[in-house]
């Protein structure tokens, strides 16, 4: 039963599903599976994070966390726009576009989910995947921030690609988001 672990760490994920896990092991007894997980877990040979939702050890990313709770979602807002340095302030959430608004505290890291109506979340424009896990890309997480927060302060939009923020906006079907997007660019350009 040994390679079964094994066989979890041989994937780049540090982060897995019960599903992931099923898949791996290619187990298709819920029952079985459920039994095996268990185990391992009683072992500490896995680290139950949340229900359905398991570490391989301490050493997990948060991100890959956040994003493998609820499908489909991804890394946006606050935290992306931070990485891209468009926002200074730093923030201890991590902060993921979902079907679903809700905050979870897991493991000690703060996760918020902000709700995206799904042609938006299954839409892969401007999103990256790295590290295994997705995250928006910088104009893409600024529409998402524009879309939620109409009025949100922005501290640096150097870095910003107007002309992909212009491509990008029309997925959004939201006339009043394409005229927020222009009066931050009139307010750039000033």
């Amino acid at each position: 039963m040994d390679n079964l672990i094994a066989k979890l760490y041989q994937t780049q994920k540090t982060v897995l599903t019960s599903k992931d896990i099923a898949l791996i092991w290619g187990e298709i007894s819920q029952t079985k599976l459920k039994a095996k997980i268990a185990y391992y877990v009683n072992r500490k040979a896995l680290i139950r994070l949340t229900r359905g939702v398991f570490a391989k050890d301490k050493n997990y990313a948060p991100r890959e966390l956040a994003t493998s709770l609820y499908l489909p979602s991804y890394i946006s807002f606050e935290t992306a726009l931070r990485d891209s340095g468009i926002i200074f302030q730093h923030y201890d959430t991590i902060f993921v576009a979902g079907k679903w608004p809700k905050t979870m505290k897991i493991d000690g890291h703060i996760i918020t989910f902000r709700r995206l109506k799904d042609e938006l979340l299954f839409n892969p424009v401007g999103i990256i995947f790295k590290d295994n896990y997705n995250i928006a890309g910088l104009e893409r997480a600024f529409l998402d921030m524009i879309y939620l927060f109409p009025e949100y302060y922005f501290d640096n939009l150097s870095s910003l690609n107007w002309e992909k923020c212009f491509e990008m906006v029309p997925m959004y079907k939201n006339k009043q988001m394409t005229e927020r997007l222009v009066k931050y660019h009139k307010n750039y350009v000033k």
